[in-house]
Order: structure tokens, then sequence, then C-alpha cells
């Protein structure tokens, strides 16, 4: 894996032994993770989204140097963010929606249990029980 300029630390310490990782299973969701984390890269997805724009197009966008945005271009490229063409010595990136596929699913399932954690406590709070919902369906 690449050290990735934008995002201090590279994703933490490792885990203690015998503890297995349960919050990130997935390697790209986590890879998209990282690569969003860092406001210029997703500045330059919104750039991206739409359409192709060179490598130069890309860097005008920004007041730093070529080489910083082509770090940032390698590091949404690796994560499977950005799709990269060739037109003769150009390069053209546009954005690969579905490079974020695995993350949308990830706070998919995270915003339905955090939806059900919060019906189970108001139902608590009120003191309906699993038989009440039962006799008022029934």
């Amino acid at each position: 894996m690449r050290k990735d300029p934008g995002f201090a630390g590279g994703g933490g310490p490792p885990p203690a032994a015998g503890h297995r990782d349960t919050a990130a299973p997935d390697q790209a969701t986590g890879e998209a993770l990282r690569a969003i984390a860092e406001p210029r890269r997703r500045a330059i997805l919104r750039l991206v989204a739409h359409g192709e724009l060179s490598a130069g197009e890309i860097a005008a966008a920004f007041d730093v140097t070529r080489t910083a945005i082509s770090q940032h271009l390698t590091v949404l490229k690796d994560a499977g963010l950005l799709a990269e063409r060739r037109d003769g010595t150009r390069r053209l990136y546009r954005a690969r929606p579905e490079g974020l596929d695995g993350l949308r699913q990830f706070l998919d399932d995270m915003w339905a249990s955090s939806l059900d954690a919060a019906r189970r406590l108001v139902e608590a709070e009120r003191g309906i029980s699993d038989d009440d919902k039962t006799a008022r369906a029934g």
C-alpha cells in the first residue's frame, strides 16, 4: 500500500493480538474512506464527477504543486475512485461512482442499524413490548 500524503497515521495501530477488526472488513471500503478523508481529494472527485479532466486542468483548480495533485490522483485511482485514460501525452481522469459502492453499503447498513436501535430505545421508554406489537398487528 502506498503512503497516503493527506492522511496522517495511515490507518492507525494494528489490532491487538486475537482481536479481529469487524468495523471495516472490506479493504476497498477502508481505502475509499482513507482516500476521501482528505478535503482536496473530495474536491477533485467533485471536479471530475460529470466529465473527464486532464491532470493539468485538475491541478489548475488548486493552489498546490502539480506533484501534490499527482499524488492525490494516485491515491484516488488506487482506491478505485478515479479512472484514468491516456489521450496521447495527456492523462484524463473521471470519477468512478461504483468505487463508492462498498462505502455506500457500509453507510446504509450503519443507518439501518442506528434507526433500529433508536426504535428499540423509544419502545423501551414507552414500555412497548414485542407482545404488544403482535397484539396490535393481529
